[in-house]
C-alpha cells in the first residue's frame, strides 16, 4: 500500500500531471477513474457527501492502481489532515489558505515532531502498512504531495509569501472562489477577475513551485500546461456522468425525431 508518489514523481521530472475530481464519494467510481489513466484522483471532501470512512475503500482501490490519490480536506484542520493521512492519502489538497501562517499550520499538521504536530499512530495506520512500511517514517514527509489553494484576493497578494514555506509543494488556484472574493463570481470576462488569475499564474510561476488549476479564461487543460500550469484537476465524476448523460439524450431524441 505505501509507495513512492508516482504523480509527485512525475512532477519533479518536469511534466505535467492531469488529475479528476472525485466527488461522489463511491470506491466504484474512483476504481473507473483510476483505471481510464488519470495521474491523480482527487477525493473531494470539501464540496460532496464523502467522509473520512468512505475514503478508505476509494484509497484501498487507489493504492492498486497507477493513480496517485489525494484528498481535499473540508478546511485547513489538523485534525483532518491527521486522520485522512492515517488512513493513506497520498495527497492534500488545503483550501483557503490565505497567509504563509496558514500555510506553515497545513504543512505541520502533515508532519511528524519536530517538524510538525501530526499525532503519532504510524505503528498501525493504514497510510503505514499497519507498521509495516519500514521506511515510512523516513520518507513520509517528502513523499507526500501538499498543495495550498489561492482562493481570494488576500492569498494572491501573499502568495511569494504562503510559496516560500517549506513543505508547500504546490499552489492551486480555485478561479471561481478567486472570483467571487472579488465580488464577481463567475465573471471570467471580467477584466479585474481575468488580470487577477493572471497575476496570481505569474507570481506561483516566479515562486519556482508547481502551478495547479483547473482549467479558466476559456483555456483548455493542454492550453493550460503550455502557460506553465504543472497540476491540472480538470473533470469532476458528476460533470462527467452529467455531460455524457446529457449528450446521449440528446443523441437519442435528434435520432427519433428524424424519422
Amino acid at each position: 500500500m505505501y509507495r513512492p508518489n508516482a504523480a509527485k514523481q512525475k512532477l519533479r521530472a518536469g511534466a505535467p500531471v492531469y488529475g479528476c475530481w472525485q466527488a461522489i464519494g463511491h470506491s466504484l467510481i474512483t476504481e473507473v477513474l483510476a483505471l481510464t489513466g488519470y495521474d491523480i484522483v482527487l477525493l473531494d471532501h470539501e464540496h460532496g457527501p464523502a467522509s473520512i470512512a468512505d475514503a478508505v475503500p476509494s484509497l484501498q482501490v487507489l493504492a492498486g492502481s497507477p493513480a496517485s490519490s489525494m484528498v481535499r480536506m473540508p478546511w485547513n484542520d489538523p485534525v483532518y489532515a491527521k486522520r485522512i493521512l492515517d488512513i493513506g492519502a497520498e495527497g492534500v489538497m488545503v483550501p483557503q489558505v490565505n497567509s504563509a501562517a496558514e500555510a506553515a499550520a497545513a504543512v505541520a499538521a502533515c508532519r511528524y515532531p519536530p517538524a510538525g504536530i501530526r499525532g503519532v499512530a504510524y505503528g498501525i495506520a493504514r497510510g503505514a502498512d499497519f507498521g509495516l512500511a519500514p521506511d515510512y517514517l523516513e520518507t513520509v514527509a517528502d513523499n507526500l504531495l501538499i498543495l495550498c489553494q489561492i482562493e481570494t484576493r488576500q492569498a494572491v497578494e501573499a502568495i511569494s509569501e504562503i510559496a516560500a514555506v517549506d513543505g508547500v509543494d504546490g499552489l492551486f488556484i480555485g478561479p471561481w472562489d478567486l472570483s467571487g472574493s472579488l465580488g464577481k463570481l463567475g465573471r471570467f470576462d471580467d477584466p479585474e477577475v481575468r488580470d487577477t488569475i493572471l497575476r496570481a499564474e505569474r507570481a506561483i510561476l516566479d515562486s519556482g513551485k508547481w502551478l495547479g488549476s483547473l482549467p479558466s479564461l476559456g483555456r483548455s487543460p493542454a492550453e493550460m500546461v503550455r502557460d506553465g500550469c504543472k497540476i491540472v484537476i480538470s473533470p469532476a465524476d458528476i460533470t462527467l456522468l452529467r455531460d455524457a448523460a446529457r449528450a446521449d439524450i440528446a443523441a437519442f431524441r435528434a435520432g427519433t425525431a428524424a424519422r
